[in-house]
């Protein structure tokens, strides 16, 4: 039975030199598969050991959140002896997931040359080398100026960093195809992943830019408006917002029927005339549309207007802050089968989220991230064999954290 729900990827070793959102993703993804993640920081902790948000105690949730289940180990890296020292576990695990600058003795030639079947994955800004981050990303690709309400003038960057959650997904299943490889044909490989490569193709696949291409023109920008279909946000009579949106003819029809509006719906076809059944004249004429329906939700609570298109296959969602998400002991949050009580070391008790991928209907627990360096004797010992007067001695000389 052990075996039959054994983590799929069990007995996987990473040695991850990462910091930020995207590779540490990955790293975690990894992780939340079974694989051993070691993630190896400078002595004191990377560029996002503190990142905001922080806990009341101080400590980064930023690095907590996106370092669960991983091993911690801190070396010198800017010494040779630490390069030296995480080379020889690099090559002792045989998987290398990094987005940071090149070091000297950590390349993918260096380390092929003495493990050929090296699975090196390497996270890029840009194809060239030139940095990049999801913000400076973002900018270049025209959605702050398809974001925001109709008629603002400046651009409006969103706070989800959305290209390096793509990112860090794209470098797990790059490496995992790369380690597919390696287990048919006994050769390793080198992955790259640029950012902006990352972005680009979503892009591309969303159809954004062929879009701009073949009509001459971006993305309007237009609120909370759905773009080619109709959906917005309704106030109710309570104040509380509804996002409701139809995608299909059936979604349409079911709004209409439950809001009673089926009559003047079609009177209003027939004057235009319009066709509300076809998604271009439901987005054509949205403002009409939204016209009709604001009366009806502003007549109920948001209970009463959820209540109204139960049972329907409208789709809609009652707009929640992030304090709502928390308040009443984080009620919200319980009631959510992905989240699990988790005691963070240094952080305290929270819900966190265990992994979002089912497994014959099980997923793995949040596991809390470790403490900078909490690994490193143990890491050191295990992989490489080091006796404890060496990793103690390595200590004394500040190669190790």
């Amino acid at each position: 039975m052990a075996q039959e729900h054994a983590a799929p990827l069990a007995g996987m070793r990473v040695v991850e030199l990462s910091s930020f959102v995207a590779a540490p993703l990955g790293g975690m993804t990894l992780a939340q598969l079974g694989a051993e993640v070691v993630r190896v920081d400078p002595v004191g902790g990377g560029p996002d050991a503190r990142r905001w948000p922080l806990a009341p105690s101080g400590r980064s949730l930023y690095w907590a959140g996106l370092n669960k289940g991983k091993r911690s180990v801190t070396v010198d890296l800017r010494s040779a002896r630490g390069r030296a020292l995480v080379a020889d576990l690099a090559v002792a695990a045989g998987t290398v997931l990094t987005n940071a600058p090149p070091r000297a003795g950590l390349s993918y030639e260096e380390l092929a040359a003495r493990r050929p079947d090296l699975v090196y994955a390497r996270l890029l800004g840009h194809r060239d080398g030139r940095p990049a981050v999801d913000y400076t990303v973002n900018a270049g690709l025209g959605l702050p100026y398809a974001t925001g309400p109709a008629g603002h003038d400046g651009p409006v960057n969103h706070v989800l960093p959305a290209w390096d959650v793509a990112c860090g997904l794209y470098l797990a299943v790059g490496l995992l195809a790369a380690d597919r490889h390696r287990a048919a044909t006994g050769r390793g490989r080198r992955l790259d992943v640029a950012l902006h490569d990352v972005a680009l193709a979503t892009m591309g696949n969303l159809g954004f830019l062929a879009e701009a291409q073949l009509r001459g023109a971006g993305r309007p920008r237009i609120g909370n408006d759905l773009y080619g279909d109709f959906g917005r946000d309704f106030v109710t009579a309570d104040g509380r917002r509804l996002m409701v949106l139809v995608l299909t003819e059936r979604h349409w029809r079911d709004l209409v029927a439950a809001t009673g509006l089926s009559r003047v719906v079609s009177a209003l076809e027939e004057a235009l005339p319009a066709d509300f059944r076809s998604e271009s004249d439901r987005y054509a004429h949205r403002e009409a549309l939204g016209g009709l329906l604001a009366p009806w939700f502003a007549a109920r609570t948001a209970a009463e207007a959820e209540e109204g298109l139960k049972g329907t296959s409208v789709l809609r969602s009652r707009y929640r802050t992030l304090a709502e998400l928390a308040a009443g002991g984080a009620a919200a949050l319980r009631a959510e089968p992905l989240m699990a009580p988790l005691d963070q070391p240094g952080v305290g008790p929270h819900l966190a989220p265990g992994g979002p991928l089912l497994l014959d209907g099980r997923q793995s627990p949040p596991s809390p991230a470790p403490e900078l360096g909490e690994h490193t004797d143990e890491v050191l010992g295990e992989l490489l064999s080091l006796s404890p007067a060496q990793v103690a001695g390595l200590r004394a000389d500040g190669v190790i954290g």
